[in-house]
């Protein structure tokens, strides 16, 4: 069985413990990737000293030549593309069409990135006093923990990661458990594109080292995505110890159909929304809204193109929808069905496991709808993490934006609509951080900023130039050049 270690200061090492755990295929639960470090308090202690001493002299690289690096990179994940693909969707279980999409989001946000170290812009202002002149600039903040989920084990990391190294900090990066394998390939590439010794460290572990990251003294910066309940335990640590925190966690997010959508185009949008990455997607498609004209003849549109829907092996061509990611995700799709019938939900198709004798050793589940709930009900409010799409009836436009804002995260809505009237209020009124017209509720761009308002973030943003705003600090200077003393906030009309 192949083993995998840290990359801590430059070296490929085990735990000090010798400790691993094994990593499991979703699809084949009797196929196991391999054995990875299960690193401890003093793995954490030796890739925080790493990344702070390195700190030092990374800061100082002119941000130009930090690019240069992260432009190689971008090279590199577009020439192993195609293998880091079939490797992320081996561990994860999305088929590799949508694993390339994953790789190909790193590659974008490298360039990305590369490209902002030439534009980090500061200010630069006239002073209220003679022959002075004031300005400020960005300047990095130190060691930066990157905490990420195993749905986006690529794309995700480097919207933290990249942009941060690009400001000239330095990197602690635990990749989950469930996805460590893409964690060592991402640190290959970097070592691969000369990044120097420390800039860039990785921890395979369990969630409880996630929690000596952020409670590190030398660690300034954590970069979270997961569970609203995680982040805000994270938050609330951050808080104590006064640390910067990004949080991009959880979304139950809704697409409205309007009466005079494009029944088509809203089909295939919803069917892209809720079922591609399994609904495993922080975006994902959650909740269906529909309006009461159109309620039932998009019901059953949709219920005849989810049945054919191919599910099976991500490996395999042809397959639309692949695994969960574990038993536990399984089980929780069970339960979730079974609440929400028990609430007077009605199962429109799907609800079990799948039962062909091909998927009986991995985790995979039937692409379930179940229609007829409101805003009353279990599935309409809680978070599902899998191919469970509910569906409630609006009676009016007004209805399906209360219907859409009542939740209480609050990351992507969507709307399907050709009155651009309409379009521009829903814009205005759906309460989330991402908002697409006659789009699902999926798709983030590396250039965009990224994040949500309620339960999903606590206000920063990922990707674009708003990525800078949470690895950065911004220094003032006031540079007097009179030659004699000037005194500012004192009455001098």
């Amino acid at each position: 069985m192949e083993k995998f270690k840290n990359y801590i200061n430059g070296q490929w090492v085990d735990a000090v413990s010798g400790k691993t755990f094994k990593n499991i295929s979703p699809a084949n639960q009797e196929d196991i990737i391999g054995e990875f470090a299960f690193s401890e308090q003093v793995d954490v202690d030796n890739a925080v000293a790493a990344a702070k001493a390195a700190f030092e002299t990374w800061r100082l690289v002119p941000a130009p030549k930090r690019g240069d690096l992260l432009r190689k990179a971008g090279d590199i994940f577009n020439r192993r593309k195609k293998e880091l693909a079939r490797i992320m969707t081996r561990e994860m279980g999305k088929p590799t069409f949508e694993t390339e999409g994953d790789v190909q989001e790193a590659i974008d946000t490298a360039y990305y990135a590369a490209s902002e170290t030439r534009r980090l812009f500061g200010n630069t202002v006239p002073s209220e006093m003679e022959n002075k002149m004031n300005l400020s600039f960005r300047v990095p903040i130190g060691v930066v923990g990157v905490i990420t989920a195993w749905n986006f084990p690529i794309a995700v990391p480097s919207w933290k990661i990249l942009p941060a190294l690009a400001a000239g900090n330095t990197i602690v990066f635990k990749p989950s458990k469930d996805a460590p394998h893409s964690g060592v390939i991402f640190a290959e590439i970097m070592e691969e594109a000369g990044f120097p010794k420390g800039v860039f460290n990785v921890l395979l572990g369990t969630g409880s080292m996630g929690d000596m990251i952020v409670n590190h003294p030398d660690v300034k910066v954590v970069g979270f995505t997961g569970s609203t309940e995680i982040g805000c335990k994270i938050a609330e640590v951050c808080g104590r110890l006064n640390k910067r925190v990004s949080l991009e966690m959880g979304g139950k997010n809704a697409q409205i159909v309007m009466e005079d959508a494009n029944l088509e185009l809203a089909l295939e949008g919803v069917l892209w929304g809720a079922f591609g990455t399994t609904g495993q997607r922080c975006t994902a498609t959650s909740r269906l809204i529909v309006h009461k004209d159109v309620y039932d003849k998009f019901l059953k549109m949709l219920k005849e193109r989810t049945e054919k829907l191919k599910i099976g092996d991500g490996l395999q061509a042809g397959t639309e929808m692949g695994p969960v990611i574990h038993m536990k995700s399984l089980e929780n799709c069970e339960r979730i069905v079974k609440v929400a019938v028990g609430e007077g939900g009605k199962l429109i198709t799907g609800g079990k496991r799948c039962s062909e004798p091909a998927l009986q050793k991995g985790c995979f589940f039937q692409p379930t709808i179940i229609a007829d709930v409101d805003e009353k009900h279990t599935i309409f409010n809680e978070e599902i993490f899998g191919p469970v799409l509910c569906v409630a009836k609006a009676d009016s436009f007004e209805h399906a934006i209360f219907l859409q804002n009542h939740c209480e995260y609050g990351l992507s809505g969507s709307i399907y609509t050709k009155d651009v009237n309409r379009a521009w209020v829903a814009a205005r009124e759906i309460q989330t951080g991402i908002c697409y017209i006659n789009a699902p509720t999926i798709g983030a761009e590396a250039h965009m900023p990224f994040g949500g308002v309620k339960g999903t973030g606590n206000g920063h943003r990922e990707g674009g130039w708003t990525a800078f705003d949470i690895f950065t600090e911004w220094k003032t200077v006031y540079f007097d050049y009179s030659d004699k003393l000037q005194r500012a906030q004192i009455d001098n009309y």
